[in-house]
Order: structure tokens, then sequence, then C-alpha cells
């Protein structure tokens, strides 16, 4: 189908959509969960011709990981779904009322964002995703996948289609744009008049190239160059549970930690200990000359360079520097962080709470791992997301990122002076 198509019967779904009560979306949602689980076989097998195609054209592990389909992985898709039509629906929600000195009725009301358009990369769950949450925000969900997923992503809205026909609602509630070329890209991101938001998700090439290129209202997900500072106070077993899980538990992911900070009158003590733990995961260690004097003779620990402190790196590899104080720690992080997810490991009340405050991204961690930051783990069923910008949203994005909002004024004959 031509671009132009899709985008026009988006549109004119748009009124439909909006209008659905939230037992018919809830209703319409378990039932696109059920229908994904029965089709688990159809999906896992048009996912493995893109694995194929992956590893012949020598796709990195990290986005191997990204692009597999599996029985699990089915299950938390669904099980995403069903959380969705689980939380309260925000549309038309009346945020506020207030009455004015001429007796009109003034309120605020969420209303649905339209025709929500998504560019994304090698993940397929994001297709499932981006539906169950445009979907109860009442907004039509036009998505634009990466080649690499292209059957994944064909198999996963051909489902999701099957089950709202079944429930007598549109299927143009979802698209899928299948052209991947470049100028159909560009197209679809200068389509304004019927697409009102777009929300690029991915590395930050594609970030990047959405925010320069398109003339529709863009939404800014973020790369994740997270860190973690363990004070002088932490407590080193867990300041290493939470590194290792960070850093190893999905290296391909934007929360995990690529950047670590350690006081330095703890150096001496600890890194020894989180050579040795990285060093189980084959994680190599980019670090700086103090760390680097003392133990440049470990194999995995070689000496980093100024690009290090800013690299996402999606892979077993992290830059580790020493700070004199949570101020240098901050001072640093603000540098060269995205915005997106920075902890703290420490004892220190005082020191929580300075890191807490001054610290600018979207999600700030006392004593925990970064790879929280997920619309799943914070309770929103999925995100569409995770923004790393101030306007509008920010942090991971669920339902309410999805909304936007009008005044509704009440009056008995008002007429303005």
């Amino acid at each position: 189908m031509e671009l132009i198509e899709i985008c026009k019967r988006a549109k004119d779904a748009r009124q439909e959509m909006a209008v659905l009560s939230t037992d018919r979306k809830n209703q319409a949602l378990l039932a696109v969960a059920e229908h994904l689980s029965a089709q688990k076989e159809k999906l896992i097998a048009a996912n493995q011709k893109d694995m194929e195609n992956g590893k012949k054209n020598g796709m990195p592990e990290a986005l191997l990981d990204r692009l597999k389909i599996d029985d699990t992985r089915i299950a938390q898709m669904a099980e995403g779904i069903r959380q969705i039509a689980g939380l309260d629906d925000p549309v038309g929600e009346v945020i506020s009322m207030k009455k004015r000195p001429n007796g009109l009725m003034i309120g605020l009301k969420r209303v649905p964002l339209g025709v929500v358009g998504i560019i994304y990369e090698s993940r397929p769950n994001v297709t499932a995703d981006a539906f169950g949450l445009c979907f109860k925000t009442g907004n039509v969900v036009i998505l634009r996948g990466g080649k690499d997923a292209i059957h994944s992503n064909q198999a996963i809205v051909d489902c999701i289609k099957e089950a709202l026909l079944k429930q007598g609602l549109t299927e143009n509630a979802i698209s899928l744009i299948t052209d991947i070329s470049h100028e159909t890209a560009q197209k679809f991101m200068n389509m304004n008049g019927y697409v009102d938001v777009l929300i690029p998700r991915g590395g930050a090439g594609l970030i990047r190239a959405v925010v320069e290129c398109a003339t529709i209202p863009v939404i800014e997900t973020g790369t994740g160059n997270c860190h973690i500072y363990v004070d002088e106070s932490a407590d080193f077993e867990m300041a290493l549970d939470i590194i290792v899980n960070a850093k190893t538990q999905r290296i391909g992911v934007c929360n995990a930690c690529e950047s670590l900070l350690i006081h330095e009158k703890i150096v001496d003590a600890f890194t020894p200990l989180l050579l040795k733990r990285l060093e189980e995961k084959q994680v190599k260690v980019r670090a700086d000359e103090k760390i680097l004097q003392i133990f440049g003779n470990e194999k995995n620990v070689t000496a980093a360079s100024e690009a290090d402190w800013g690299t996402e790196y999606l892979d077993y590899k992290i830059s580790v520097k020493t700070v004199a104080s949570v101020e240098e720690a901050v001072s640093h992080i603000n540098r060269y962080n995205t915005g997106h997810s920075e902890a703290i490991i420490t004892n220190s009340y005082s020191n929580a709470q300075k890191f807490l405050n001054e610290v600018d991204a979207a999600a700030v961690y006392v004593n925990a791992s970064t790879r929280f930051t997920d619309g799943f783990e914070f309770g929103f069923g999925a995100e569409i997301g995770i923004s790393t910008q101030k306007l509008h949203a920010r942090g991971p994005m669920g339902l309410l990122a999805l909304t936007s909002s009008k005044y509704i004024i009440y009056g008995n004959g008002q007429i303005r002076e």
C-alpha cells in the first residue's frame, strides 16, 4: 500500500478510535494478547527469516538479541498488552475544573494525540508495545520498522489486525509501512496534516536523522550513556552486584551502564574486586590514568580516551574513572551523559539527596541498577520509548505521554465585554 493511502486511512480511523469506551478498548487488547500467544509459531517462523538474514549480514550479537523472538518474548509481549488493559484509562480524565468570577467553568481534559508515527529499528517487541499503548489512549499508530525486522513486524501487525477485525474494530488502528527505503522514510517524516506526532526509537543516528529531517512534531527518545557512581560509603557487595547487572544483564539496551565512577578513597580496595567480577563476564575496561597506574597489568584494562567518557558501547566494554567527591561525580555525569539514567551507590543520605537533586537525567537511582528504566518495570505495562527531552514527556513514556489536553468550558450565556 502506498504511504499516502496508509496515512489517509489512519487519519480516517482517528475519530473512531478517539471515542472508543474504556471497556471496548480493554476487551480488544485482551483479544490481541490472546491472539499473539495463539499465533506464536507463525511469529517465530517469521522472525527466523530475519534472524537468518541478520547473521548472514554480520549483525552484532547485541543486535541479534534485540531482534530475536521466542516463546518467552512472545509471552512478554502478550503480558505487556494485558497489563495495559488493566491500567487506568487517562483519556477523558478532567484534570482540573475552576470557576471564573464571570461564572464560566473552565476545565482541562485529557485527549488522544491523534495519529502517532513511530520510526524504530530491529526490536519487534516495539511493534506490540506501541500498538497497546496507542490503542489504550485512543490513538492510531503508523509504524515504520527497520529492514532487519520486516518479517517479524509484518507478522505481529497481521496478528493484531486479525484480532481487531474479529472484535468488529477498524484494522487501520495500526499500520506498518513495508516500503523500507530511505525515500519513503523521508516522506513519512513530512506527512503533516496526517500524522500528529513522530517518535523515533533506536540508535543515535536514527534519532538525529528524525529530529533534523522531520517537519512533524517529534518526541525525542535518546541514547543511553548511563553512569554508576560508587561513593566512598558504598556497600561493596551491593555495588558489585548492581554494576554487573547494569552492564551485562543485557548489553544492547539503552539503560545498560556504560561508564563507572569510583571515589578515590576506595579505589585500592574496590577496584580489584570489580575487575575480577567484570573479567568473569568478559567485560573490557577503559580506565583513567590513576586506575591504569595501579591495575594496568590486568589483561582486560586499557587506557581510556576522552571519547570513552561519552560513548554508548552497547558491548562488553565499560569506562571507569576516579573522582574525588560526589560533586565531581555529578559534574562529570552532567557533562557526558545523554540525559537517560544515572545511579549512585552510597550509604550517605546527604550524598544520595545531592545526587538525586543535581544530576540532570530522566531517571536517577539510589542503590539500584539503571536497568529498571523501562515502562514494564515502572508499571506502565509497556513503553513507547524513553524520552530524554524535557518537553511534554520525560523518561519511560507510558499512557500519559500519549495524551494531550484540551480546555472544556461551561457557560450559561456569558459574552465578553
